[in-house]
């Protein structure tokens, strides 16, 4: 299927991690103790998986999600390589399959798995997902563009 790349890189700072760990309440030693961190295999703080999905995510809403109405399904999300402090992601989504959906003919459901790279060119995350989307011009979701503002 079509693939697209999601551009700018995010590159990802331990006050980013840090935030999201305490936000969360996902408070292992692993994201934030660097002297913890230090004695693991890793040698220094991983960036909490959760938020490396977050970002990720967010990286492809733009080229993928506009049209969105709904998640419907996470498939998988594979983890093969860990992320660090001042890594830069770069993210892409392959279209695997569209198709209308079978309850609602307004709607399409998009499958597409997003895969994101470091600077090095290493994976480090793959998921698969399945979107609920509006219809181009059938009206489910308001026109992001010309939605008006109060009072105009």
């Amino acid at each position: 299927g079509e693939v697209i790349k999601h551009r700018p890189g995010r590159t990802i700072l331990e006050s980013d991690n840090t935030q999201f760990t305490l936000l969360t309440g996902n408070t292992h030693p692993i994201h934030f103790d660097h002297h913890y961190a230090s004695k693991t295999q890793f040698g220094k703080p991983l960036v909490n998986s959760a938020l490396t999905l977050a970002v990720v995510t967010g990286m492809s809403v733009t080229d993928t999600s506009y049209r969105s109405i709904a998640n419907l399904e996470w498939e998988f999300i594979k983890m093969p390589n860990p992320v660090f402090h001042g890594d830069t992601l770069y993210a892409e989504t392959e279209i695997l399959d569209k198709r209308e959906s079978r309850s609602k003919p307004d709607r399409g459901i998009l499958h597409m798995e997003t895969r994101a790279h470091n600077q090095r060119g290493e994976l480090i995350m793959e998921f698969r997902r399945k979107s609920l989307v509006a219809k181009k011009g059938m009206g489910a979701i308001p026109d992001y563009e010309n939605i008006p503002l109060d009072g105009k």
